[in-house]
C-alpha cells in the first residue's frame, strides 16, 4: 500500500520547518561573529558627607567665574532640548544613502525635535520608517552636535549629528560603517565624559534613573569635587573672609592629580578598565585616578609612532620637549583655564601669551617677516601645534598636542622606551603618585588583555596566563568564573563551560552576556528548555541587546516552539526595525504560516 497522503496541516508544519530551519542557520552564524560585553555598572556620584549641588550653587559666591564659563566648549557639553534651542539648529534637513538605501530625516514638530529613518524599495514605497524624539543635544558645536534619544529611559546615539565644517547633517561617527538604528546604547563610560552627572542604572546596558542627569553640562564641580560642605562652611564664615580646604583647587594639587582630572575624559587610547568593585562615580577631583580608572596603550614602535590626535591629548603633550623640559612644572593648566576659552579669532594671541611664559619672542629662529605672513599671523600654535583631521571622526579636527619645533619633528627615543619589568606589553599611562612600578591588579589585566585580544591576537597568550592566576587566587570572582566558562566554550568543553558559567550567574546574577554563554552551552548539552528560559530572562534584563533577541529566536526555532518564534522576531523588529534580514525572514515566516 502506498504511503498515505500528507495533509494539509502536516505539509504547512513542514513548510514551517524548512523555513525556521534556514532561518536558525544564518541567525546562528550572524551571533557567532560578535562579542557580548559585560556592562560596568554605575551609580549616582556623590560621597559620603558631601554631596553634589550643582554649579548654579557656585554662582552665588563667583558669579563672574560662572559666567564665563557657560560660554566655554565644557560649560555647553550638554543640553537638553528646548523649543529655543531647537530654532538655533539647521531644520528641517534630510540626509540619503544610496549606497545602502537608507533615508533619515530631521525636523521639528510642536516643540519637539525628531529625527526618523527610513527606507524604500523599488516603486519608492516606504518598507519602514522610524521616528523618535531627540531628547539632548551633545557638544558645543565646534566640531558639531549630537543627539540622543530616550527609549524606555534607556539613551541612544541617534543616527545624524551636524558638522560645523560642512554645515550639514551626516552620519554620527561609527554609522557609516553599520546602521544601528536608535539602539546604540549611550554607556556610562562614554556621556561621564560629556556631561555634568549621568545617573546610569547599576547592572544595564545605557539605562538611566528619572531624570538621566543630575546635571547636563560639565559643571565646576567636575573639577573642583563636592561642593556641599565647602558652600556650607564659607557661608557660616563669611562675615569672617575665611578660607577653606573642603573644595579641590586644581592648581594647588600636584602635576600628576591635576592632570589626572583632565586625563579621565582627555586621554582615550587603546583600554580603559575601571579597577576592581569601582564605578565612573567613584573618582573625584584631588584622588589618583588610577585609584579607579587604569588607562593602557599599547606600546607604540618606530614604525607605527603615536600619532593620533583624538583624546590623546595627555599623552602626546608628555612626549613634547617642552613638558620634558620642564621637570614635572608644565602641565595642562599650564596653557588652559577651564573656566575661560578664548573664540577662534582670539586664540593665536591667548597662546602666544601662554608660550611667552616660557620662551621670549626671540625664541622663535623664523623670521619676523615671514611669521607675520601666516594666517594668522605670528601664530606659535598654528606652526607648533597643528590641527588635524581625525581619522576615525569625519568632518573633525582637533589639535595636536605633541607641541614640535619643526614639522616632522622625529619622537624622542622616551616614546619607544615607556614599558616596564612588571608590565612588558602595555604601558599604564595613569599610575598612581609613588605607584609607578606596580603591577595592575590581575583583574584590571584580565579585563584589559580580553578586550585587546578580539583585535590584537599576541594579547591571547597573556589573557589565559592572568586567567590561569585568577583561577587560582580569585575563584570566587564572577567575572573570572565568566571568563573560564566562555574559554570553555570556545574550546568546546561544555560541561566545563556550564559549571562555570552557572557559578558566575550565581555570585552575580545581573550578567545577560554570561547567560547567553550558559544558555548555547546548556543547548549543546541538551538542554535547550532551560537555555530558551535563560535567554528569555537575559532579554527581559538587557532588551536592546540584537544578539541576545537573535539567539533567542533560534532557541525557540530549535525546540521547533514557532509561534514564540514569531513573537520573538516580531518583537525584535519593533525594536531593531532598520534590520533587513530579520524582516525577510519574518516575510519568509508569515509567507509559510499562510501557504497550504
Amino acid at each position: 500500500m502506498p504511503p498515505a497522503e500528507p495533509t494539509q496541516r502536516s505539509q504547512s508544519h513542514r513548510t514551517q520547518r524548512k523555513t525556521y530551519g534556514a532561518i536558525c542557520a544564518v541567525i546562528l552564524l550572524w551571533a557567532a561573529c560578535l562579542l557580548l560585553h559585560k556592562p560596568r555598572a554605575a551609580a549616582q556620584p556623590g560621597s559620603t558627607g558631601n554631596a553634589y549641588v550643582g554649579s548654579k550653587a557656585c554662582a552665588d559666591c563667583h558669579q563672574q567665574i560662572y559666567d564665563e564659563y557657560q560660554h566655554t566648549s565644557m560649560g555647553r557639553s550638554m543640553a537638553e532640548i528646548t523649543p529655543a534651542l531647537i530654532r538655533t539648529l539647521h531644520l528641517p534637513a534630510s540626509y540619503d544613502d544610496p549606497a545602502k538605501n537608507r533615508h533619515f530625516t530631521v525636523y521639528a514638530n510642536n516643540g519637539a525635535l525628531l529625527q526618523g529613518e527610513f527606507e524604500t524599495d523599488a516603486s519608492g514605497n516606504e518598507v519602514f520608517r522610524d521616528t523618535h524624539a531627540l531628547a539632548w543635544m551633545i557638544g558645543a558645536g565646534e566640531n558639531g552636535l549630537g543627539f540622543l534619544a530616550s527609549r524606555d529611559r534607556y539613551l541612544f546615539q541617534a543616527p545624524l549629528s551636524f558638522y560645523a565644517k560642512t554645515q550639514a547633517w551626516s552620519y554620527s561617527p561609527g554609522y557609516e560603517f553599520a546602521d544601528y538604528g536608535f539602539s546604540r546604547p549611550i554607556l556610562t563610560g562614554c556621556i561621564t565624559c560629556h556631561s555634568g552627572f549621568p545617573r546610569p542604572v547599576a547592572s544595564t546596558n545605557g539605562q538611566y534613573e528619572e531624570p538621566a542627569f543630575s546635571e547636563a553640562a560639565i559643571g565646576c564641580e567636575k573639577c573642583h569635587g563636592p561642593g556641599q560642605q565647602h558652600i556650607r562652611a564659607m557661608t557660616m564664615r563669611a562675615a569672617k573672609g575665611a578660607k577653606d580646604d573642603l573644595i579641590v583647587n586644581p592648581a594647588r594639587l600636584s602635576s600628576t592629580l591635576s592632570d589626572n582630572l583632565c586625563m579621565s575624559c582627555h586621554q582615550g587610547d587603546d583600554v580603559r578598565v575601571l579597577q576592581p568593585g569601582k564605578r565612573y562615580s567613584d573618582f573625584h577631583p584631588g584622588m589618583p585616578l588610577n585609584d579607579v580608572l587604569a588607562i593602557f596603550k599599547i606600546p607604540p614602535t618606530r614604525e607605527a609612532p603615536p600619532d593620533d590626535d583624538h583624546v590623546d591629548h595627555y599623552y602626546a603633550m608628555t612626549l613634547s620637549k617642552c613638558y620634558r623640559a620642564s621637570a614635572g612644572r608644565m602641565r595642562c593648566i599650564t596653557c588652559h583655564d577651564p573656566h575661560v576659552e578664548p573664540s577662534k579669532e582670539q586664540a593665536p594671541a591667548y597662546f602666544n601669551q601662554k608660550c611667552l611664559t616660557c620662551h621670549t619672542s626671540h625664541s622663535c629662529r623664523l623670521p619676523l617677516e615671514a611669521r607675520q605672513r601666516s594666517t594668522p599671523a605670528d601664530n606659535c600654535i598654528g606652526c607648533h601645534m597643528p590641527k588635524r583631521a581625525i581619522q576615525t571622526i569625519a568632518h573633525t579636527n582637533a589639535t595636536n598636542h605633541r607641541i614640535v619645533r619643526t614639522p616632522g619633528e622625529p619622537f624622542p627615543d622616551l616614546a619607544f622606551q615607556q614599558t616596564s619589568a612588571s608590565l612588558p606589553d602595555l604601558i599604564l599611562l595613569d599610575p598612581s603618585p609613588g605607584k609607578q612600578a606596580d603591577s595592575p591588579p590581575l583583574l584590571t589585566l584580565l579585563q584589559a588583555y580580553g578586550e585587546l585580544s578580539a583585535s590584537k591576537p599576541e594579547y591571547v597568550e597573556p589573557y589565559l596566563k592572568i586567567l590561569d592566576l585568577l583561577s587560582r587566587s580569585q575563584p570566587e570572582n564572577a567575572l573570572v568564573q565568566a571568563a573560564l566558562g566562555r574559554r570553555a566554550l570556545k574550546s568546546g568543553d561544555m560541561t566545563q563551560a556550564e559549571k562555570y558559567l552557572r557559578h558566575s550567574l550565581q555570585l552575580d546574577s545581573t550578567q545577560p552576556a554570561v547567560a547567553g554563554d550558559l544558555a548555547e552551552a546548556l543547548e549543546k548539552l541538551g538542554q535547550a528548555q532551560e537555555a530558551a528560559d535563560l535567554l528569555r530572562n537575559a532579554v527581559e534584563q538587557d532588551p536592546f541587546n540584537p544578539v541576545l533577541r537573535k539567539k533567542l529566536i533560534v532557541s525557540y526555532i530549535g525546540l521547533r516552539q514557532y509561534a514564540e518564534a514569531k513573537s520573538a522576531l516580531e518583537a525584535y523588529l519593533s525594536v531593531f526595525p532598520q534590520d533587513s534580514f530579520m524582516r525577510q525572514m519574518l516575510a519568509r515566516v508569515q509567507a509559510s504560516s499562510t501557504s497550504p
